[in-house]
């Protein structure tokens, strides 16, 4: 089977599988071609597709390639596949579930920290020479610890899952909101309790997004939610960049409604320079910490991820359904 691979060689070359040489495939890669429906019409016999968590598939590359089986992303989201286009041509939408919640659970908490404990603006003090100057504005602004902090998880998957287990030896109080609250053996297990979106942005201290991207989610974090956060709440997204408003919480963080940002995903990507979360006015920019979308990014991570992806391509071959299908076929 043709296996076209929207992503780099060199990632699937490092993270590839031990059982992946005994696999009757062909990789074709489509960086090698000028677009990607340029790689799709040179190959369209092509029974898989493996795409990287945010480049576009849609109905045009899949009308190119009639022999497809499945559509699979590197990574956990999938909002940037047409699922609907492929579900009525039968094709199979995986991703790989859970293969990075230990990652960006990890970043997550850092980001916290860097946020509440002035991990960029401490460090560009001692390069500037102000090491002591910053520490005395410190000692006396009454400096928040993350275990003295109300952390409302928006969203209970398996990352904001992961993020509970880590936060709770902080000593934080842990809320949560989903549209399907969990089973009380699972907040027991967690420590976390379920608060309405409303009450649990009243209420915390620290939000943290760990939502997927959908016509419910996109921009929920909006002027009228910001409206009523503690003032001095710090935002945490290592979610998808689409879950924000970028507009609105620019202004929440001009206004001091917000006292922090600390993101590792923002829309669009790649990022800009100029972009209204990024250029902030300088009495503010103080205020927001940025990764550029590395929550994912560790060995294991990869490894999982491809593990599992070639795990489902096996299966395709031998007409069996893959993991994790997300287009409910």
């Amino acid at each position: 089977m043709k296996i076209l691979i929207l992503g780099p060689k060199a990632r699937y070359d490092a993270y590839a599988p031990d059982f992946l040489p005994q696999l009757p495939i062909e990789m074709v890669f489509a960086r090698e071609y000028p677009s990607i429906l340029d790689a799709a019409r040179a190959n369209p016999d092509a029974g898989c597709v493996l795409v990287d968590a945010i480049t576009p598939v849609g109905a045009d590359l899949m009308d190119l390639l009639p022999h497809l089986k499945m559509i699979h992303s590197e990574g956990v989201a999938f909002n940037c596949i047409d699922l609907e286009a492929a579900r009525q041509r039968g094709i199979f939408v995986c991703h790989n579930k859970g293969c990075n919640s230990s990652s960006v659970a990890e970043h997550t908490v850092m980001l916290m920290l860097m946020a509440l404990r002035h991990g960029i603006t401490g460090h560009q003090a001692v390069l500037e020479g102000r090491q002591f100057e910053m520490k005395q504005a410190v000692m006396v602004s009454k400096g928040p610890e993350l275990g003295e902090q109300a952390v409302g998880l928006i969203g209970l998957g398996d990352i904001g899952q992961a993020t509970a287990k880590l936060l709770r030896p902080f000593g934080c109080k842990l809320y949560y909101y989903t549209a399907h609250r969990r089973p009380p053996e699972v907040e027991s297990e967690l420590g976390v309790s379920y608060l309405p979106l409303e009450e649990l942005v009243e209420q915390c201290t620290v939000l943290s997004l760990h939502c997927a991207v959908n016509d419910h989610t996109r921009n929920m974090i909006n002027a009228a939610l910001l409206e009523k956060v503690r003032p001095g709440t710090v935002l945490v997204n290592t979610a998808r960049g689409e879950l924000m408003d970028n507009m609105a919480v620019r202004q929440a963080l001009i206004d001091g409604r917000l006292g922090g940002l600390a993101a590792d995903t923002l829309f669009p990507e790649p990022t800009p320079a100029d972009h209204p979360l990024v250029a902030l006015p300088p009495e503010v920019a103080h205020k927001a910490v940025y990764s550029p979308h590395l929550g994912g990014n560790t060995g294991g991570s990869f490894a999982r991820a491809h593990r599992n992806m070639w795990n489902s391509v096996r299966l395709v071959l031998e007409g069996k359904r893959p993991n994790f299908i997300v287009n409910g076929l």
